[in-house]
């Protein structure tokens, strides 16, 4: 399976999700067999989640202004890879955080008779989407800092 330097692929973000979430539900059971309970989750961690997700597509723009030859100043190749490099971290990081909080939201809709588990359900699927966001947010900065290959005919 050669990718011949087209960056990540949502195939593979989506077996980082499954794997992540398979052995992050396995570690939850054993823990909650047990006698404990999920921990808490944050509504700001939602948001700052996103907040990153915003970030990583803002740090993308100038790449993009420049390939595109709309950019009033020259962009640093360093700068353009540490970007390329930033989006494929935001993309790999959103997939396993969505396993983590997935593996989590299941244990919780199984258990949703448990006092507070209603509003913990809730905030892991808010976790769950901002995950999906970051992931897009990082596979969309990828996309703009793609250099098209020339296209001639000569080898």
């Amino acid at each position: 399976m050669v990718n011949e330097g087209r960056g990540l692929r949502w195939s593979q973000l989506a077996a980082i999700t499954v794997v992540v979430g398979v052995i992050a539900w396995m570690g939850w059971r054993l823990y909650l067999n047990r006698g404990h309970l999920l921990g808490p989750a944050s509504w700001v961690s939602s948001v700052l989640i996103v907040v990153m997700a915003i970030l990583v597509v803002a740090a993308g723009l100038p790449v993009r202004r420049f390939l595109r030859g709309e950019a009033r100043r020259p962009l640093s190749p360093i700068r353009a890879a540490r970007t390329l490099v930033l989006a494929q971290a935001a993309a790999l990081t959103g997939a396993a955080v969505l396993g983590w909080y997935a593996a989590q939201a299941a244990h919780a809709i199984s258990d949703l008779d448990l006092p507070g588990y209603r509003d913990l359900l809730w905030r892991l699927l808010a976790l769950c989407v901002a995950a999906l966001v970051l992931t897009a947010a990082g596979m969309l900065t990828q996309r703009m800092c793609r250099v098209e290959p020339p296209e001639d005919d000569t080898d």
